[in-house]
Parts: C-alpha cells; structure tokens; sequence
C-alpha cells in the first residue's frame, strides 16, 4: 500500500449500506497514488461500482471518509469534485456536435469561447479524433463514441478520471484497441484513473495496480504480476487467470513450505505455504496451467494425468485432463511441433514446488 502521506484518493473506513442492515462495502481503507492507474476488479455484486460511484459523489459513505489530495470530500456535491467520468453507455448528447459536446464541461465551468476551442481541440486530437469536431455521435461508430466520451471527460482538465467498465459495449476486437488507446494516454498525461471492470485480462492490461472485490472487501490489492503469480487466497487465484486446484489436507509444515495430502489418496505435494498455518489444516493448492511440465526430467511434483479433451490455438495447444481426480485440469502446451499425444493417453506431469500455493478453501 501506498504511504497516506502521498495518498492522492483515499478511502478510509469506509462502509456503504443501502437498507441499513446489509453491507455492500466493508471496512474499506484504499490509498491511491497520483497519477496511478488503479483497476477495481470483481464479480458483479462485489462492491467495485458502488466504491467508484462513491469517489464520484452519486452515493454517500454510510460511515468512514473519503479523501482527494487531502481534502474530505463525501459533503462536497459531484460537480465541485472536478472528476472526469466515462460509462459504458457513453452518455453523449445526440443533438449536439463532437464539439459541442466537448465544449459542455468548459462552459459550465465558464471558460472564455477562445480557451474553450484550444482545448476542445486539443482533446479530440489526444484521442485521434481532430477532424470530426462537426459530426453527431450518431454518425460515429461505438469506438469513436466511446473516445469522444473519452475525450469529454479529459477536456476540462479534471483531477481525477473514473472509468465505469467503459468498453463493455465494444466488440472484442476494438476493445483490446481501446484498451491499448486509454493505457497509453494515461502514460502520456499522467492523470489519475481509477477504472471498474469485471474482466480480468483488462485489468491485467492496463493497470499499475489492482484492487481485487469480493463481497464488499478488497481481497488483494497488488502489481497485476503480483496477482496473477501470488495469490493470497484462492478467490484472488481462481478469479485471476486460468487456475488448477487440488485439494487436500495440510500434512507437515516446514518454514515456506509445507507438504500436503491430496484428498483420496492420490498422493503428496510438496507446496508454498501461503495462508495454511497448521498441520491437520484442508488447503486448496493452487497451480497456473502453464507451469505444468509434461513428461517433466525432475520435478519434484509428479504425477500422471488422462487426456480428456485437446483443443488447438495456434500458438499453443491447450489440454484438459483428469489428474488426481479433477477432470478439469488444464495445461497449455507451447505449440513447437512435437506434441503428438491423443485423447485417451496418459501423460507424465510434474511441477516445482515453487509454483504451487497451498491456499484456504
């Protein structure tokens, strides 16, 4: 976590609940440096939107305070916050021109006309948009419209950009575009952006940190690396990636690691000790697909796996097998020409002891 003292956004005990008994948001103490690109990622329910319309000012902290550059902010209404916002939706106005809607922050704000034009313009060319100022949204397409909204939020030169999963109208292809577009912006100005999104590889794309949300608490906050290779619990693993479990019983304990007992006797596995803490303890070891070895020279974890189901991706070849009672288990297989294996075989696997975590159930 970052140090308060540098905290730009900061969410200190902050607690939402709509009928006074249920909490949406629990106990959330959330530092956001400036000019960080901070993702709140989640399952629906999770909590992430509610934290975000919270920073925005559209609902109210039912207890704790949120802070922007050091100042309290939950009585200040939304529009003296000088936040950006981009939606899904786009939220553009279809009666007006590209500029028109650019120039709609400005003169709210009552910015001269002269000054207004500078900056409406120097917005649309930010988003590659320089010369279609006089169109309607209508005669854009969505991924024009979502930069003009884009754009829109940027123009008038705010604190703080929130973005609402913002490219989920988009078809695949554009998104990863956009994707790419919003990450390289926020490189070049250096604005604060705090982005909600349910897609993980999005997160994983964009941001300098993530903010994992289950059930109103942040699960794990951390680099999208640290995520993806260090889970803290099995929510963050299974949420984060592509994810094996086995599970099993926490049989001997020896500093960083420990040994465990997979259920029905299917052997032992030698593991990171993450958040097991006693012998005797259920566990549920958590290993990536591609840090499967197949017919592995000397891996300490070995066993043997059934070929279910082989599906080809160009790049790699992506086998589900049934390992030790989980028909489920997934490796990817880097496509160098030589696999030759069909469903039906059994396949040699093994892993480091060091790529497997031992995590709660």
């Amino acid at each position: 976590m970052n140090d308060s003292s540098q905290s730009f956004v900061k969410f200190e005990k902050i607690d939402k609940s709509y009928d006074g008994e249920v909490l949406v948001v629990k106990n959330l103490n959330l530092d956001i440096a400036k000019g960080e690109f901070v993702t709140m990622l989640g399952p629906s329910g999770s909590g992430k939107t509610t934290t975000l319309m919270m920073l925005a000012g559209f609902e109210t902290p039912t207890n704790g305070e949120i802070f922007l550059d050091t100042k309290p902010i939950s009585k200040i209404p939304p529009y003296e916050r000088e936040i950006g916002m981009v939606f899904q939706n786009y939220a553009l106005f279809p009666h007006m021109t590209v500029q028109e809607n650019l120039a709609f922050p400005l003169e709210v704000r009552k910015i001269s006309k002269s000054e207004t034009q500078e900056k409406v313009q120097k917005a649309l060319d930010m988003v590659e948009l320089g010369n279609f100022g006089t169109r309607f949204p209508a005669q854009l397409s969505g991924g024009q419209q979502q930069r003009v909204a884009l754009a829109r939020a940027l123009v008038f030169e705010p604190r703080l950009v929130l973005m609402d999963e913002p490219l989920g109208a988009l078809d695949k292809n554009l998104r990863e575009q956009m994707q790419y577009e919003i990450k390289h912006i926020h490189d070049r100005i250096g604005i604060t952006v705090v982005y909600v999104t349910h897609d993980q590889s999005e997160a994983l794309t964009m941001s300098n940190r993530i903010a994992v949300f289950n059930d109103g608490v942040v699960q794990q906050l951390s680099t999208p690396d640290i995520l993806y290779e260090k889970p803290e619990n099995s929510f963050v693993a299974k949420f984060i990636g592509e994810n094996n479990t086995l599970n099993g019983v926490v049989k001997e304990i020896n500093g960083s690691t420990c040994e465990v007992d997979l259920d029905n006797n299917f052997g032992t596995v030698k593991a990171l000790k993450v958040n097991v803490s006693e012998v005797g303890e259920k566990t549920q070891l958590s290993i990536r697909p591609e840090r499967v070895s197949i017919e592995p020279n000397n891996s300490l974890n070995t066993f043997t796996g059934k070929i279910e189901e082989l599906i080809y991706l160009g790049d790699h070849i992506r086998a589900r097998l049934d390992v030790c009672g989980n028909n489920e288990f997934i490796v990817k297989v880097p496509n160098e020409g030589s696999f030759s294996h069909k469903e039906g075989d059994t396949l040699n696997l093994g892993w480091d002891s060091d790529d497997v975590r031992a995590l709660d159930i």
